[in-house]
């Protein structure tokens, strides 16, 4: 797969939470590697803002700041010492009073938007300062939270909530409804070559950012290609009883119609010492139901992803791997497109 004397493949990782940090881990290796003979990427991570519990709901609360928590943790994958950077910006201060319960890296994040002025900026300032491997935006600049509406009609407000709640979610959205994205973001989407979604927590770390207006159809105008990472295990309460499927239709019924290209599914098997410790919490495998997959007109890549210690998540090095060698299909069809565009323009 070499790129040699190519432009980096571009691209766009848009999420929050765990699992797009464990995804930008995995694409750091291509984004610093120094051997010619490797593909080289250009990484741009797409963040939500809606975080509103522990210490990123704390100093929003009192200082109308945007929650830096998942913004820190994307940092901290992309750090060239993710290690060193990982222990100084995880540290939570254990007493102090104001300090208590605050991680470092959020202060951080906090000190550098007050000088800087606008939080983007700050994360901007602090991905320099950081040697940070890659591009960190907000999906907005907007100070939004979310609301869920559940199966019974309840009307929950607020992340922590969400989270917290075992009903089954019909609809979220954001509150204001309006929040617009970053200039960068749309032209980062334009110029992709993949564009992923997932893994992570469907209805508050991932639909979120497909909630900011213009955002839907810069995905669909991009030539990229486009995949969602579907989650391992359900998330109680969020995508009980979820199967693969349902993901991609919630991600698109959010998103105002057809979106995606691929659903990137796992093969590794779960044990069944871990299956049955996942189900003391209501939580199981997500069924990959190929057949609706195909019928909804989505491609479907599989592989091994699973990461299993201790806690089922998706493998870094292997779930990079995926977004590479989808780049690569991505990449040609951009050039397929331009060869196209330039046939039909008049000499």
């Amino acid at each position: 797969m070499s790129m040699k004397g190519q432009a980096p493949l571009r691209v766009v990782a848009i999420g929050g939470g765990t699992g797009l940090s464990a995804l930008l881990e995995g694409l750091k290796r291509y984004a610093r590697s120094g051997d010619p003979a490797q593909t080289a990427v250009d990484i741009t991570a797409v963040v939500t803002v809606t975080d509103d519990g522990g210490s990123s709901g704390r100093l929003r609360r009192e200082l109308d700041v945007l929650p830096p928590g998942d913004i820190r943790n994307c940092m901290v994958a992309l750090s060239e010492d993710s290690a060193l950077l990982a222990r100084l910006f995880q540290y939570r201060f254990s007493a102090g009073r104001g300090l208590k319960g605050h991680s470092f890296g959020n202060l951080f994040l906090t000190a550098m938007t007050q000088v800087m002025g606008e939080f983007p900026d700050a994360v901007r300032a602090s991905s320099e300062v950081l040697n940070i491997g890659g591009h960190i935006f907000p999906s907005t600049d907007a100070n939004v939270s979310l609301e869920a509406v559940l199966a019974d009609g309840t009307r929950v407000a607020g992340e922590t909530r969400i989270s917290r709640s075992r009903k089954k979610i019909l609809a979220i959205r954001l509150l204001p409804h309006k929040a617009r994205p970053l200039a960068a973001t749309l032209r980062a989407i334009a110029a992709a070559d993949v564009i992923t979604l997932g893994p992570g927590s469907l209805f508050t770390s991932v639909i979120p950012n497909l909630l900011v207006e213009g955002i839907p159809d810069a995905i669909r105008r991009s030539a990229a290609v486009k995949a969602c990472f579907i989650n391992l295990m359900w998330q109680p309460g969020e995508t009980t009883d979820f199967r693969a499927s349902d993901h991609i239709r919630a991600m698109e019924r959010h998103a105002g119609g057809k979106l995606l290209d691929y659903a990137v599914i796992n093969t590794r098997p779960i044990p069944a010492s871990i299956q049955k410790r996942y189900a003391r919490e209501s939580a199981l495998p997500v069924e990959n139901d190929l057949a609706a997959l195909f019928k909804m007109g989505l491609k479907v890549m599989s592989a091994d992803l699973a990461q299993l210690t201790g806690v089922v998540r998706h493998d870094p090095v292997a779930t990079a791997a995926v977004v590479v060698k989808l780049a690569l299909e991505g990449r040609r069809r951009r050039q397929a497109r331009v060869r196209r565009q330039r046939t039909r323009s008049p000499r």
